[in-house]
């Protein structure tokens, strides 16, 4: 449940406003005038919180809840004990989120961390900068030269923001982000503690006589809906430019190697590691710690599942996993067969171990 001294709790609504509002149907419709005061999971729900059950893991808890009323589909709704007012809903979680959303949305995307309003007196912000109306810049920002950020920007405590990147309207850079070379638009999330720009790993290897560096030349583009979580670093470009597509979201701890292509709307979870030169597709999901290669190809659509190592190209909606990842069948026909044939072999039929 949301905590009062983080969080603005929302205002009391009865379970008819609840039930229009999340498009649900209230079983009892004599409970109508109940109060609501929150929301809360099942197990730390009380009289006057907002519950959902959409899973029957977690039955044990429904049977136990003390909530005031839980969103729960047809199929569960019998099991909900009788003290707690039922609201029948298609999709109970998509219906919680859209009043979770509604009630929370000082939690959909961080604002400064002082309460500021405008430009702290401690940023530095050099002159040939332009910032637009409504910038927010918190303590000990540094601003480079010719940036230019645009209204509604938030850049937070301690962020770096080299000379001539730009950044678009309605975005959050995190504290302590380190941001050079990059072309960024609108409504654009960063997370505290990223690096963007840093120049890729790129080396021509000597072998014993040690290794020359090459020069990267190319930027980030991170186009518009993008959110980047804490910690994650995107290198620029050595030749061409590493892009990250429209409405993609990158969990905490990602790094993402040069030349690096993602397409749009694509969920990368945690500690993903890609390597430089990578195109993926729109629409992808990678499951956390999943590594991928250089110069491969990740087609439209594709899933790979989590601590999958990936050497291969992936087509169009192909859905992959292990090490190294296959298509996710034959992976698990391999398993199988590798768990029966260590189950049947090793002992032979004597009882004694073989060698």
């Amino acid at each position: 449940m949301a905590q009062p001294i983080f969080f603005k709790q929302p205002p009391s609504s009865t379970l008819a406003e609840l039930a229009a509002l999340t498009g649900a149907v209230l079983v009892n419709p004599a409970r109508d005038g109940d109060v609501i005061r929150g929301l809360a999971s099942l197990d730390e729900a009380g009289p006057m919180h907002l519950t959902f059950f959409d899973n029957l893991k977690y039955a044990d808890q429904l049977k136990t809840t003390n909530a005031g009323a839980c969103l729960v589909s047809p199929r569960f709704e019998a099991q909900v004990p009788a003290h707690v007012a039922v609201l029948r809903a298609a999709q109970p979680f998509r219906a919680f989120m859209k009043l979770a959303r509604e009630w929370h949305a000082d939690a959909l995307r961080p604002q400064s961390w002082f309460d500021n309003d405008g430009i702290a007196p401690s940023a530095i912000i050099d002159p040939s900068a332009h910032l637009e109306d409504g910038v927010i810049v918190d303590p000990l920002a540094v601003i480079g030269p010719r940036v230019e950020i645009g209204t509604g920007t938030v850049i937070g405590a301690g962020a770096v923001i080299g000379a001539d990147v730009k950044i678009g309207r309605d975005c959050n850079v995190g504290a302590r982000s380190a941001i050079q070379f990059a072309l960024i638009g609108n409504n654009v999330l960063i997370h505290p503690a990223c690096s963007i720009g840093q120049d890729g790993y790129g080396f021509i290897f000597f072998g014993p006589e040690g290794h020359l560096k090459v020069p990267q030349t190319g930027r980030v583009l991170i186009q518009n809906d993008v959110e980047i979580g804490a910690g994650t670093c995107i290198d620029r470009g050595s030749l061409r430019d590493t892009v990250i597509g429209e409405g993609t979201k990158i969990d905490n701890q990602v790094q993402i190697g040069h030349n690096v292509t993602i397409g749009r709307h694509c969920l990368l979870a945690a500690q993903i590691g890609l390597a430089g030169s990578l195109t993926i597709g729109d629409n992808v999901a990678l499951g956390a710690k999943v590594g991928i290669n250089n110069h491969l190809k990740i087609g439209d659509g594709a899933q790979v599942t989590a601590m999958s190592g990936v050497k291969d190209d992936i087509p169009p909606n192909g859905r992959w996993g292990g090490f190294f990842a296959k298509p996710t069948k034959q992976w698990f026909k391999e398993i199988i067969a590798v768990e029966r044939l260590v189950q049947g072999g090793a002992v032979d039929p004597k009882g004694e171990g073989r060698e």
